[in-house]
């Protein structure tokens, strides 16, 4: 038992003060130009016929997924091609960006531009044999009967739901990014499954956010001493500081997880546009998406730490999944797939602890797409398909020529 407590101590402490910390006070940064940006990088993509693929390859290197998801719609619209989407989702490192953006800026300079360069290439060749038309006759389009009928009765339902909340954010407020109030995206996306201002978990998210900075930046002045090679647990007068405030800071990030009911994906369509509301909300969502961040960092901590005490010592377990070589790339392709930034995470923070080549971490931000996919799966479900077959077979080139430079020249 003391064992064990010693692991989670130590997981919880590695995973805020070395990675949580870090990771919000950056994607806080990207939070706060997106809000004074204002979508406007995303709708000058629809006049950039020439340039979209690229503009969409742009949008996906930047860390996050708020760019990625807000071009989803453009393509239902028609108003981006397919090869656009392509590009961006196979740019698009999700919230796991910021994790290598922040514990291996090495790392990160070589995979960005890396991911920029076959996103845009891809999304070009794409729309150069016309894929996306053959797409487009597969799909079955966005289509809701009845749609005014519809999209007044939800409204009702709102109206009913937050008349007791009038200062509270509701899609309606919204600036929308890529459709309009009442179409078919915004009852697909804003309606399926409206916030309800009334739930404990909202009223938690939405009133102690500020509470949970105050903790995180506790945390960063903890992990900035840390990167001093300051012992912040043998500080004078404050024994433990570092892991108290860790194990506090998992606490609260789980607990703030739970809260908002995201645990596969970190960011929905509604999300990135509250976002661009105000500065509180900005904050609000932000911080769950740092929470979200946290959670599966400690997972992987966790899990890495267990591992090693079962397996016998950290050499043993990094020897054995090194040994694998080309197996650690398809698996890097593998979890890729998976809708969302959760398994990502795990995968980059395990990459921290040495178990993966670079090729890898590369062939993994090729393959996934973080939270972009969800609303295509919701509009467009054949063209989600197809967009993740084409990202999962650049992927595995990628990732395997990747694999054999290194092996061969490094």
């Amino acid at each position: 038992m003391g064992d064990l407590i010693a692991l989670i101590t130590n997981s919880a402490q590695g995973a805020f003060i070395e990675v949580t910390v870090f990771v919000g006070l950056v994607l806080l940064f990207f939070g706060y130009i997106d809000y004074k940006q204002q979508g406007a990088f995303i709708e000058a993509i629809a006049n950039a016929k020439k340039f979209q693929p690229l503009i969409g390859s742009l949008l996906g290197i930047i860390p996050g997924c708020g760019g990625s998801i807000l071009v989803m719609p453009l393509y239902v619209k028609g108003t981006v091609t397919f090869g656009t989407v392509v590009a961006t989702l196979i740019a698009t490192a999700g919230d796991s960006a910021f994790i290598v953006l922040t514990r291996a800026p090495r790392e990160f300079a070589i995979i960005t531009p890396l991911c920029f360069l076959i996103g845009a290439a891809t999304g070009y060749l794409v729309d150069y044999y016309r894929i996306g038309e053959w797409v487009k006759k597969k799909s079955e389009g966005v289509s809701i009967a009845n749609l005014e009928i519809k999209h007044a009765e939800a409204e009702a339902a709102l109206n009913e739901l937050y008349c007791d909340y009038p200062h509270n954010c509701r899609s309606s407020d919204l600036k929308h990014i890529g459709h309009e109030e009442g179409d078919e995206i915004d009852m697909l996306l804003h309606h399926a499954e409206p916030l309800d201002p009334r739930s404990l978990g909202y009223r938690i998210t939405h009133s102690c956010h500020l509470i949970f900075w105050l903790v995180l930046t506790v945390g960063l002045a903890l992990g900035i001493m840390e990167l001093m090679q300051i012992d912040i647990n043998r500080l004078p007068g404050l024994p433990n500081l570092g892991s108290i405030v860790g194990v506090t800071g998992v606490i609260i990030t789980v607990f703030y997880t739970l809260c908002s009911k995201k645990f596969l994906q970190a960011q929905y369509h509604e999300d990135a546009e509250h976002k661009l509301l105000s500065l509180k909300e900005t904050l609000i969502h932000n911080a769950e998406e740092t929470a979200f961040v946290g959670t599966w960092v400690f997972a992987a901590y966790l899990a890495y730490e267990l591992g090693v005490y079962f397996a016998g010592g950290e050499q043993a377990v990094v020897a054995a999944l090194a040994s694998t070589g080309l197996t650690a790339v398809l698996l890097g392709v593998a979890v890729g797939i998976i809708p969302g930034c959760g398994p990502q995470v795990i995968f980059v923070s395990l990459y921290l602890k040495g178990m993966f080549p670079l090729a890898a971490l590369l062939a993994n931000a090729v393959s996934q797409d973080g939270d972009a996919l969800f609303p295509l799966i919701a509009m467009d479900r054949k063209a989600a398909f197809w967009a993740t077959v084409i990202n999962t077979v650049i992927a595995l080139l990628v990732g395997v020529a990747a694999y054999f430079i290194e092996t061969v020249w490094f």
